[in-house]
């Protein structure tokens, strides 16, 4: 569809980005019965399709495949020699991306009852978008303009040419050096993928402490990890300033980072993986009566509507948590909304996630290390326990389950192989106030990692049946029958 095709009618719905917020909320208008339209100004799919989570765990599977190949040993087979095909490995990421993009595309779309547009949006008033020098009306819309990688601020970047999440995936050769800034997620998983495909590689993290929005005893798990696999991780610092140089065997410039804490690191290349920013700079935002919060997020309430009751917004725009995941859930919320007119309100207290480093970490609700400050509990199973883990020879893991006063599950965390297969469960435990003794009663295959945390909550349970009015009731009943025998 051409902008001026779209300005010949008032859409019951606008959507601006065809992230996972847009394309979730484009499809739930459509099935309402509404008309809409989506607007995307570079590629249908959005950040996790194209440069997130889906080559992310491409990657991440040959690595973990080349790290297999290296570490079997001791469950009794050796490999003779490991050898890594960068640019094959590139080419299965390429790939992964290539066989799921046509779900996403417009042709699909349009199939589906979505009428799609590409060009950049812009609002000329409240209740009105221009693209490409035509006006489009709207009964409602839906911003999902989604965010952009941080680029480091530090002398000498930019004749460094610092990779970020979006342009990583270009890369062709392995590079012999990366340095990695930022330990959190993308940087913990895109670290320890390289390392095991053959670079060597330095992470820079200003914290004490890799993944630090995680519990602090999955962090020191993961931290060990990293090094284990041969990551050379520095805590405590940052970039100062870079240098560069050309190296003969570099195909592009390589250099040298001086750090805060007055030791430097040569590199071939550089990854900066320091968070996401929003950029609604050029939408046009004051002449639809949308307003930012302090951090030039989109502010929404918690039905997603903006300061403009006809806008809602959804996805890394706002300042949700920015998960695929999130960003679906409440691009349909948000689309709902508009569409009957409800006020739906969204759940963002009970947000699983996960990090895909080698172990996983799986969480959701309410951390092990906040449970006592808020007068609950955290019950841990360590995997050194779990049968299906000392199979496995993968034994740094733990399941850690979180239970308030009234014996409800409120939290958990899961450390281990495949750990977010295992969260669905406590993320519906979390989200039904589900009781300790429901799970400890509801079987468990074994042997399995989810075997973990029904050890956990049985133990809990257990421990509910000791004490107070329920164990002294269990007392007087099993000596009543004893007399009886």
């Amino acid at each position: 569809m051409t902008a001026r095709e779209a300005g010949g009618r008032t859409w019951d719905l606008v959507v601006i980005g065809a992230g996972s917020a847009g394309l979730v909320g484009a499809r739930t208008a459509v099935t309402l019965g509404a008309h809409v339209l989506l607007i995307e100004a570079h590629r249908f799919g959005g950040e996790c399709l194209h440069t997130g989570c889906v080559p992310s765990k491409a990657l991440i599977a040959s690595a973990a495949a080349a790290h297999a190949a290296r570490s079997s040993a001791g469950l009794g087979v050796t490999a003779s020699e490991v050898h890594v095909d960068f640019p094959a490995v590139m080419q299965h990421v390429h790939a992964a991306i290539h066989d799921i993009e046509p779900v996403d595309s417009p042709e699909t779309l349009n199939r589906d009852g979505i009428h799609t547009l590409t060009g950049r949006a812009r609002f000329d008033g409240p209740r009105s978008v221009v693209v490409d020098g035509e006006r489009i009306a709207f009964r409602d819309a839906l911003i999902a303009a989604g965010s952009s990688p941080v680029r480091p601020s530090v002398e000498g970047e930019a004749s460094i040419d610092v990779l970020t999440n979006e342009t990583f995936w270009d890369l062709d050769a392995l590079p012999a050096r990366l340095l990695v800034q930022g330990g959190g997620a993308i940087g913990c998983e895109i670290a320890q993928a390289m390392v095991r495909l053959g670079s060597q590689v330095t992470l820079i993290h200003r914290g004490d402490r890799v993944l630090p929005k995680e519990d602090p005893a999955a962090s020191a798990v993961v931290l060990a990890a990293l090094r284990a696999d041969g990551v050379d991780v520095r805590l405590g610092t940052t970039v100062r300033s870079f240098d560069s140089f050309r190296s003969d065997d570099a195909p592009s410039p390589s250099g040298t980072a001086q750090l805060s804490d007055g030791t430097q690191v040569v590199f071939d290349r550089a990854l900066a993986a320091l968070g996401r920013r929003v950029e609604v700079s050029d939408l046009g935002l004051s002449a639809a009566g949308v307003t930012l919060d302090q951090r030039g997020a989109v502010d929404v309430d918690a039905s997603l509507r903006t300061s403009n009751p006809r806008i809602r917004a959804a996805g890394d725009v706002t300042p949700l948590p920015r998960f695929t995941h999130t960003a679906g859930m409440y691009g349909s919320v948000a689309a709902t909304n508009a569409v009957l007119g409800l006020s739906r309100r969204i759940d963002a207290d009970v947000v699983p996630r996960i990090t895909f480093t080698s172990p996983e970490v799986a969480a959701v609700g309410v951390s092990p290390a906040a449970a006592s400050a808020r007068g609950m509990r955290a019950v841990v199973q360590h995997h050194s326990h779990l049968d299906r883990a000392i199979a496995d020879g993968h034994t740094d893991g733990f399941t850690s389950i979180v239970v308030d006063r009234r014996g409800r599950v409120t939290g958990a965390v899961i450390v281990g192989p495949r750990a977010g297969e295992s969260l669905a469960e406590y993320t519906t435990a979390v989200k039904a106030q589900m009781s300790v003794r429901t799970l400890a009663t509801t079987m468990h295959a074994y042997p399995s990692y989810s075997d973990a945390g029904w050890n956990a909550v049985v133990k809990e349970a257990q421990r509910g049946l000791r004490g107070g009015a329920v164990g002294f009731a269990i007392g007087l009943l099993a000596r009543f029958h004893r007399r009886r025998r």
